[in-house]
């Protein structure tokens, strides 16, 4: 059986710091305002007056997110050119020469993976870096996560090395993974909300969001 790469990722321990982010950036040499790979700040709670004390329930966790290189991948069915397309690995990819930009990935996307490349006029994505992979080295995100929560390997072997938190329950900001089943194992944090949560928000959403 042919390795299914995937990512897993410690919610319980990342601090936040973006140094996958920056590096992903780096290492793909992205322009400004576009990121393959995002972390998202989640917060919420409030504080409560009782008596001359104030007590506070509030909350913060961290989702560093990207591709996640589906196991249907709804990118690739709504392409209309087969511009992305799928190894035996797993690993999703845009092909270049083929893509035309009209955005239909990116729309159709629950996780907001494929991105507009304003430079090329194309669309882009994380490409699992399949050219380290072939140099036997770890995805330039793993390799820069400073509290090593980001990992990635084969997903049978993740599940069994790791667990997972009830991986078919989505949590906030993550759609029901039932839609695409996403190639990732998760570590949930004690105050991640389900996907259906009111009292959660995602504190820097224009950043994540913005793409010039």
């Amino acid at each position: 059986m042919s390795i299914r790469y995937a990512f897993h990722l410690d919610l319980k321990n990342c601090t936040g710091c973006k140094a996958c982010q920056i590096a992903c950036k780096e290492k793909n040499k992205l322009p400004t305002g576009l990121l393959w790979r995002r972390v998202v700040e989640v917060c919420g709670g409030s504080w409560t007056a009782r008596g001359q004390a104030w007590l506070d329930d509030t909350f913060t966790y961290f989702l560093s997110t990207s591709c996640y290189h589906c196991e249907d991948p709804i990118c690739l069915e709504v392409c209309p050119t087969r511009a992305i397309t799928q190894q035996d690995n797993g690993i999703v990819t845009v092909e270049t020469d083929r893509c035309i930009g009209c955005h239909y990935c990116e729309w159709a996307c629950p996780y907001g993976a494929p991105r507009f490349d304003p430079v090329t006029g194309l669309m882009s994505k994380c490409d699992f870096c399949i050219d380290l992979l072939e140099q036997g080295r770890p995805p330039a995100c793993v390799a820069a996560c400073q509290m090593r929560v980001l990992d990635f390997g084969d997903l049978t072997e993740l599940k069994d090395k790791f667990g997972s938190d009830d991986p078919m329950s989505a949590f906030f900001p993550l759609p029901q993974p039932g839609l695409t089943h996403p190639a990732a194992t998760f570590k949930l944090h004690a105050d991640v909300r389900t996907g259906e949560s009111k009292d959660a928000s995602i504190a820097n959403e224009e950043e994540i969001q913005r793409e010039n």
